[in-house]
C-alpha cells in the first residue's frame, strides 16, 4: 500500500484482531529492524525479461550494480503473504557490486519481503524457482531491474553465466 501512497489503514492493526490465530497483517515499515535499517521497497510489478542472447545478458550483468543466481521458494500451503517468500541456500553471488558479498543475501531476503508483488510475478504461481537477478544498489535500497528465469531451456543465460567470471566489462 505504501506504494501508491497510502497509509496502513487502522483497521487492519493487529491489536484488533486475536493473537496466535493468523488473522493479523502486518505492515511492512521502512523503519527499521534489530538497528539495521531496511530498504524501501522499489514498488515495481517486475517481469521475467528473455535471454535473448548471451552478449545481451553480459551486457545486462556489466551494467548491473550486483547479480546473483537464486532459488526462491514459497512453502506448501502458506498464504501469499509477503514475508512468506524464501531466499534458499543456494545463492551464488555473481557480481557483489557495492555490497560486501557477506550482505547481499540479507539484503535479498529483506527484498523479499519488502517488494512482495515482484517476487510473486517472477514466481508465477509455483512454489520455486531458480533465477538470475540483477539491479542496483541506491543508498540502503535494492532495486531488481532483471530477471531471468533459469532452466534447462534456457541456453543462453546457462553460457553468459558460465562466461561471467572470465569476463571483462568494457570500461
Amino acid at each position: 500500500m505504501a506504494c501508491y501512497g497510502y497509509p496502513w489503514p487502522a483497521i487492519l492493526h493487529c491489536g484488533r484482531f486475536p493473537s496466535g490465530q493468523g488473522l493479523c497483517v502486518a505492515a511492512i515499515s521502512n523503519g527499521s529492524r534489530r538497528g539495521r535499517p531496511l530498504p524501501p521497497a522499489s514498488c515495481r510489478d517486475c517481469e521475467l525479461q528473455e535471454a535473448g542472447s548471451s552478449k545481451e545478458v553480459l551486457d545486462t550483468l556489466c551494467a548491473s550494480d550486483f547479480a546473483v543466481k537464486v532459488r526462491l521458494s514459497r512453502p506448501n500451503g502458506s498464504s501469499s503473504g509477503p514475508s512468506d517468500f524464501h531466499l534458499d541456500s543456494r545463492l551464488e553471488v555473481l557480481k557483489a557490486g557495492p555490497l560486501p558479498p557477506v550482505e547481499l543475501a540479507p539484503t535479498l531476503q529483506r527484498w523479499l519481503q519488502l517488494d512482495a508483488t515482484c517476487v510473486h510475478n517472477l514466481l508465477r504461481g509455483r512454489h520455486a524457482g531458480t533465477y538470475v537477478l540483477s539491479g542496483e544498489v541506491q543508498g540502503h535500497r535494492l532495486l531488481v531491474t532483471t530477471a531471468y528465469a533459469w532452466s534447462r531451456g534456457h541456453r543462453n543465460l546457462q553460457l553468459a553465466v558460465r562466461r561471467w567470471h572470465p569476463h571483462r566489462c568494457p570500461e
